[in-house]
Formats: C-alpha cells, sequence, structure tokens
C-alpha cells in the first residue's frame, strides 16, 4: 500500500506540472496574440517548436526541481511582453536550448522552421568546452571565446542578442537556487557584459532589473539598507500625489491634452550608483521620484516622419513650458533628448522642479511612440523594419554600431578576449559633437581626441596628424574634444603613427588604423629579423626550430613570430638577451640569503603579505578560508579593493595564488566574467582578531584645527592605528586621504560615519 500511495502521489504530480506547463503554454499564446497578429503558420511553427522543446527537455529539471520547460516558456514570454519580439523570436526562444542540452541537431531545426530560426538558435547556443582548442596561455577564456561567438551571431542577426538578454533576465531571476560561487561568477558576467548592451539597445527596464538583482548577489548588505530607506520613502510618495500630479493633471486636462502619467521611485542599484559616483547620502538624491507624462497625438499618423517628429517636439515643449511654470525648474538638470536622441534611439525630455513639499521630482515628457522606443528598445526599429519591408527606414545609430563590430570581427589578428574589450568600449560610450572648418557636424564618442577626429575624417589625415586648431588655438594629437568645438586637423607626411599612437586614440576606428599600420611597418623588417636570428643560432651552434622560436617568444612575452622578428631587426632584442633564454648568458649574482628579509627593504607595505597587524604584532596565520581543493595555495588581500573583515568576499586564482577581493570589486567582476574556472569559494576564518589596511577619502571646508579632530577620533575615539595621513587645502576646500588599519567592516563604517558628523565635513568614502 505505501508503494501504491507513492505511486498514485507521483502520478498526481506529474500530472499538476502537465497542467501548469499547458497553463504557461497557453499565457504564451495570448501575449503573443496580444501583442500582434498571428497567422496561422505562425501559431502553428510556436506549437511545433513547443512541443519539440517539451519532448526533449522531458527528462531534465533545473537547479530549484522544476521541469526544464518552463525556462524556454519563460523566456519566450519575456521575448514577446517585455521586448514584444515577434513568432520567430518565440520559437527561437523555446527551442534555443535544445541543441546545446539534447538530442536534437540545428539541421534539424532548419528542416522544420527554416534557416533564420537555424541562425538565430546557433547563435545564442554555447560552444561546446570539449571542441574547444585552449592555448597554452593564461589569456585564453571559454567565456571570451562564447561572446565572440554571440557578438558574430548578433552582426548577421539582432534577434540574437535580444534573445540572449531575455535568456540571462530569465536566469538571474532564478540564480537563488545556483551555489554561491555560480551565482557571483553569473552575475559578475552580467554586470560586465549584458547590463552594458541592454543599456545599448535601449532596453531599460530589463536593464535596470538585471541591475538590481545582481546587486542583490553581489553587495547583498548595501542593497538591503538603501532598500529599507526607499520604503520608507512611500508616505512622501503619496503625498507627492496628492500636491504634485494632480495640479498637473488638471492643467494637461485644461489644455486638452491626451495623455498618460506614469510615476517611479529610483531603483536601489540606482541609488547606490548616484551616491558612490557623486559621493551623496540617500537624503541628497535629486531625483529619488520621477514622473512620465506620454503624450498621445493622434493627427501626426497620417504625416511624413520628419512632420511627425516637428509636431511631436513642439508639443513635448509646450508640456515642458507648462510644468516649469507651475514649479520651479533645476537649470542645470535640463536635458533635451529629442532634439539630439541618444545613440540607442532614445528620445525624451527631462527636468527637474522642486515639488511642494521641499522635494525635487524628475519629468520626463515624450509621446507614445518615444515611449515605446524607451519601453522596448532598438527592437521595436527592428520590428518596424520586418513590418515594412519595402519602406526605407533611416539607419539608426544602433544599426551603424553593428556595422562596427563587423569590421573589428573581420581582424584575425585578435584574441576573442581583445574582441570582447573592444566590444565593452563601445556599450556605454556618450557622444559629442564636432564641427570641420566647413561647418559640417561629426558625431563622435566622448573622450575622443584631435587624432580620433582625423581618422573619423580619413584615414590618411589620421596618419600624418601633428595636431589641430580647436577653436582656432593649435593643440597636440592627444588634446580631448569637447562638444561645439570646430577643428582644423594639421598634417605633415614625414609624421607616421608609432605605438604611443595607440595612447592618443580612444575611438576603435583609429586605434585600428594604427595597429594596422604598425602590423605593416612590422612585416617590413620580418626578413632582416629572420636572416639576424639565423645568424644568432649559427654563432651558438644550434639549429633554428619552430620550437624554439615559440621559446623565444613565450619567454619575451611576445604573441607573433612577425613582433619577435621586428624587435630582433630594431635591436630592441639583442643576442645576449636571446642567449639568456637559452640560459647561455651570465646571470647577475643574486643575494638569496636576502630574500626572507625582502619586506624589511620594501618600501611598499602591502607587496607580499603584510596584511596583519594584531596586539601582539604580526600573525602569519590567514585570514582566509577555501575548499579543500585549493587550501595550499597562498591566499592575500586583493591590493585593488583593500577587503576588511565583514566585507563579502571571493577568492581568484593569480600566477598561483588566491587574491581574495570583495565580490562587487570591478577587478573581480572583470576576472570572474571572463575567467569562471579561477573562482574559489572564499570565507573569513572566524575568532581571528586581524587588522587591515584599508582607506578613506575626505572632502571638506577646509578650516583650523580640522587635522587635529581627525587624528583624535582615529587614535583616541576608536583606537584605531594610522599608517598615513595627508590633507591638503585648494581655494577653501581640503581634500585627504587616510590610509589605517580595521579589524572588521563595522568599525570602518563607524569611523565613516564619525568622521562624516564633523563640521564642513563634505563627503567621506571607502577607498
Amino acid at each position: 500500500m505505501v508503494g501504491l500511495d507513492a505511486f498514485f502521489r507521483k502520478s498526481m504530480e506529474e500530472l499538476s506540472e502537465d497542467i501548469a506547463v499547458q497553463q504557461k503554454y497557453e499565457e504564451l499564446i495570448e501575449a503573443c496574440r496580444a501583442s500582434q497578429k498571428l497567422t496561422r503558420e505562425d501559431e502553428n511553427n510556436i506549437f511545433r517548436a513547443f512541443t519539440i522543446a517539451r519532448n526533449a527537455h522531458a527528462d531534465t529539471r533545473r537547479k530549484s526541481g522544476e521541469l526544464y520547460i518552463f525556462h524556454p516558456l519563460a523566456v519566450a514570454l519575456i521575448a514577446v511582453k517585455e521586448v514584444g519580439l515577434g513568432p520567430i523570436a518565440v520559437v527561437c526562444a523555446l527551442l534555443h536550448d535544445v541543441v546545446e542540452d539534447t538530442d536534437i541537431t540545428l539541421e534539424n531545426i532548419r528542416i522544420i522552421f527554416g534557416d533564420r530560426a537555424a541562425r538565430i538558435v546557433d547563435g545564442v547556443t554555447k560552444i561546446d568546452k570539449a571542441s574547444m582548442i585552449a592555448e597554452q596561455n593564461d589569456n585564453f577564456s571559454s567565456q571570451a571565446e562564447n561572446y565572440k561567438k554571440i557578438l558574430l551571431a548578433m552582426c548577421d542577426d539582432a534577434y540574437v542578442i535580444f534573445l540572449k538578454l531575455c535568456d540571462r533576465l530569465h536566469n538571474m531571476r532564478t540564480l537563488q537556487s545556483m551555489k554561491d560561487t555560480k551565482k557571483l561568477a553569473i552575475s559578475s558576467e552580467t554586470q560586465y557584459l549584458y547590463i552594458p548592451m541592454a543599456h545599448r539597445l535601449g532596453l531599460y527596464s530589463i536593464k535596470t532589473e538585471l541591475e538590481e538583482l545582481v546587486m542583490q548577489y553581489t553587495n547583498p548588505d548595501k542593497y538591503a539598507e538603501i532598500a529599507e530607506k526607499i520604503n520608507q520613502t512611500v508616505g512622501t510618495e503619496l503625498k507627492l500625489k496628492e500636491c504634485f500630479t494632480a495640479p498637473i493633471r488638471k492643467l494637461l486636462d485644461e489644455n486638452h491634452f491626451k495623455y498618460t502619467i506614469k510615476t517611479r521611485v529610483k531603483s536601489v542599484y540606482s541609488c547606490w550608483k548616484k551616491m558612490q559616483n557623486k559621493g551623496v547620502q540617500f537624503d541628497e538624491i535629486f531625483d529619488l521620484y520621477a514622473m512620465r507624462i506620454i503624450l498621445d497625438i493622434p493627427e501626426i499618423k497620417d504625416m511624413s516622419a520628419d512632420e511627425a517628429r516637428k509636431i511631436e517636439k513642439e508639443e513635448c515643449f509646450k508640456i515642458y513650458a507648462l510644468v516649469t511654470g507651475l514649479f520651479r525648474p533645476q537649470p542645470s538638470r535640463f536635458r533635451d533628448w529629442i532634439t539630439t536622441p541618444k545613440n540607442n534611439g532614445y528620445e525624451s525630455l527631462h527636468t527637474t522642479v522642486m515639488s511642494p513639499i521641499g522635494r525635487w521630482v524628475e519629468v520626463q515628457i515624450r509621446t507614445t511612440r518615444m515611449d515605446q522606443i524607451a519601453e522596448k528598445g532598438m527592437a521595436a526599429h527592428f520590428l518596424y523594419k520586418e513590418a515594412h519591408p519595402d519602406e526605407v527606414v533611416q539607419q539608426t545609430p544602433v544599426e551603424e554600431w553593428l556595422q562596427q563590430i563587423r569590421t573589428s570581427l573581420e581582424d584575425p589578428n585578435k584574441s576573442a578576449l581583445d574582441l570582447v574589450e573592444e566590444f565593452k568600449e563601445t556599450l556605454y560610450t556618450k557622444e559629442i559633437y564636432i564641427f570641420t572648418p566647413k561647418g559640417d557636424t561629426i558625431k563622435m564618442p566622448s573622450r575622443s581626441t584631435v587624432l580620433d577626429f582625423a581618422y573619423t575624417i580619413h584615414s590618411q589625415l589620421g596618419e600624418h596628424c601633428i595636431g589641430a586648431k580647436v577653436n582656432a588655438h593649435v593643440v597636440p594629437i592627444g588634446y580631448r574634444l569637447h562638444s561645439g568645438d570646430q577643428v582644423q586637423v594639421l598634417t605633415s607626411m614625414k609624421t607616421t603613427p608609432t605605438e604611443e599612437w595607440l595612447d592618443e586614440a580612444h575611438t576603435p576606428r583609429a586605434k585600428e588604423h594604427i595597429k594596422d599600420f604598425l602590423r605593416n611597418q612590422k612585416k617590413s623588417y620580418r626578413r632582416e629579423g629572420e636572416k639576424l636570428l639565423r645568424q644568432f643560432f649559427d654563432k651558438i651552434d644550434m639549429q633554428e626550430t619552430p620550437e624554439r622560436i615559440a621559446r623565444l617568444k613565450r619567454y619575451f612575452n611576445l604573441d607573433s613570430d612577425i613582433e619577435l622578428f621586428y624587435r630582433i631587426a630594431t635591436g630592441v632584442i639583442t643576442d645576449e638577451n636571446m642567449k639568456q633564454c637559452f640560459h647561455m648568458g651570465k646571470t647577475s649574482p643574486q643575494l638569496l640569503f636576502l630574500k626572507p628579509y625582502q619586506s624589511l627593504f620594501d618600501n611598499n607595505e602591502d607587496k607580499g603579505n603584510p596584511l596583519f597587524n594584531t596586539a601582539a604584532g604580526t600573525s602569519s596565520l590567514s585570514p582566509f578560508l577555501t575548499d579543500t581543493d585549493h587550501e595550499k595555495l597562498e591566499t592575500q588581500p586583493a591590493p585593488c579593493c583593500k577587503p576588511v573583515q565583514g566585507d563579502r568576499v571571493i577568492g581568484i586564482v593569480t600566477d598561483g595564488k588566491i587574491m581574495v577581493h570583495r565580490t562587487n570589486c570591478p577587478n573581480a567582476i572583470h576576472e570572474m566574467s571572463t575567467h569562471e574556472d579561477r573562482i574559489v569559494r572564499t570565507r573569513w576564518r572566524q575568532g581571528e582578531k586581524i587588522a587591515f589596511l584599508t582607506g578613506v577619502t575626505i572632502t571638506a571646508i577646509d578650516r583650523k584645527g580640522l587635522l587635529q579632530e581627525l587624528t583624535r577620533i582615529i587614535s583616541e575615539e576608536m583606537d584605531l592605528n594610522m599608517r598615513a595621513i595627508t590633507l591638503e587645502a585648494s581655494e577653501g576646500v581640503g581634500r585627504g586621504l587616510i590610509m589605517l588599519y580595521v579589524h572588521n567592516l563595522k568599525d570602518l563604517d563607524q569611523l565613516i560615519e564619525r568622521i562624516r558628523s564633523l563640521e564642513g565635513v563634505e563627503q567621506v568614502q571607502r577607498v
């Protein structure tokens, strides 16, 4: 009977799951029908894809224990509801894991659903690690190879990256069931690549949710602290609706506008980011509250695109005039993204006004069309092009960006990591507008230099650039340009690119041209370098072989034969240097007995492992514990983020040691995003009173006695050891850095709050 009960119970559970799966599928179909008109063929294809995926994943469950089919169904629903994609995307979302995890092949998908579906599914499928031939160096990254594959597929069909973002969003929503190191790896990868990508494509709601989810895993304590502060403002939000939203509604109604109003409170992550970047406290955030006024202008539907945009702009500025007539605006907070849209297509007017209860509120003004682009990002543009294939639609900045990526991907000399780093540089780029001597406008990324501008105009102009006249003043090639500058490039035929130019250029186009020129220049030295290398091997009576050339490249840390021959030909690498490689040269004597005492002669206490000051002196015991697979490796706190006891930490294997970083350290995030295999689960050893070197920066109104008060708080009140303190004043403002030893995060937070309470102190931040 017990066995029969278990059988029936299992059968009921399976039946319940089947019903839940069917309900999810019906919800998906209803969402598709609500989003756009589905043909009979569309519905048939979606049903076929669902049936194939359901059968293929029938015996598979996720880490959470639920049936795997719920994941592709959820990804498809996100694609429809939150991005607005069509039937082909739904089919590919349902099938996106079958090639990677089941016996279904790309050829099967091609036969049933066509070439495009097969290409998209292939684009979102990870490379099989077994099929990768890993190079024997630390720079190889299987994750970077997968990123490269995604980029190639994305340039072929933008739906690839939209679906990858939908997939990543659902994975982040269901990350709780994964082990800690996996949570951190996936969160870091999301922050490193997918959040900037969502930003670049204008998918703001997805970007915001990903930021929130990442922060919950990488910085949970700070997330909880800020979330609690936001929750405490609920009463304020209700007051704003009464005294701020109501008068605006009345004014818009009186002027016969058709509109929708939405309100929002700033996200936890956005608050934290502003507090970090601006050095402000939570109470000092201006745009904690925002109102969005969305205008519906039905009469523009039959107009041309240019006429419609002109009317849209005029109507938005009318609303702006009404709102700023009602409430006092903050002049420095006005943004016109309608006249000059962002590089991801975003259009809106932003202003910040003072509400009747003394709170600043950001007001965003846009039309229905602009709001659709703001919500769906560039997916709206691609969908429009597909729905109107015969209509000539202007190429968007995102399509220009994709073309730039295609060009970069065609370079055979770049590693996957180089490509990903270069690609990432393009994601958050803001734009400036530069004028030529004739008055033409050139749009460029912010931080662009004269050299970048010269290469943007023409590669020949860039190759011979010696400087420029910017607003009639002569400046060097590395001068950083600003929006509105008028630039005349100065050239000399005697000037050609050098390695140093790579430090002066910031745009991928300029860097690529410089690298191409240098590569071609180095190729011209190849014959001379080969000749000198043969002569070297003859002198030392050794045969020249590919293995010995490879040994030389490894010894001098070079990537190519051309670079080796170039350095030999130009005398950078000499015969004596090469003899050292083969253990034939003279070596300088080493005073080995001094090595144990090196730290005594080292000016930088942080080298090696200084760590730990205790009441009794210095402790050799590491404050970190790792898993048994890595317990023999030396552990050190990373100098970039200086973790202290109480910080959430993660270990990264680096040069045979485990460097322990804070989980939200940018360097750790980069490493976890590209080398997941180097992550080591690390935790603090309990019960050890160890002091950690850390630092705080201070900005304060300069006044007499400030330094004395600081040292009194640190030494007397907090009983902490100071290593160094610097404080300098300029134009009445004092800026300082204090390096000191603390026992834990609680001590550090307490110190920061105590210093912040001093008269005239504007900002205190942990280094």
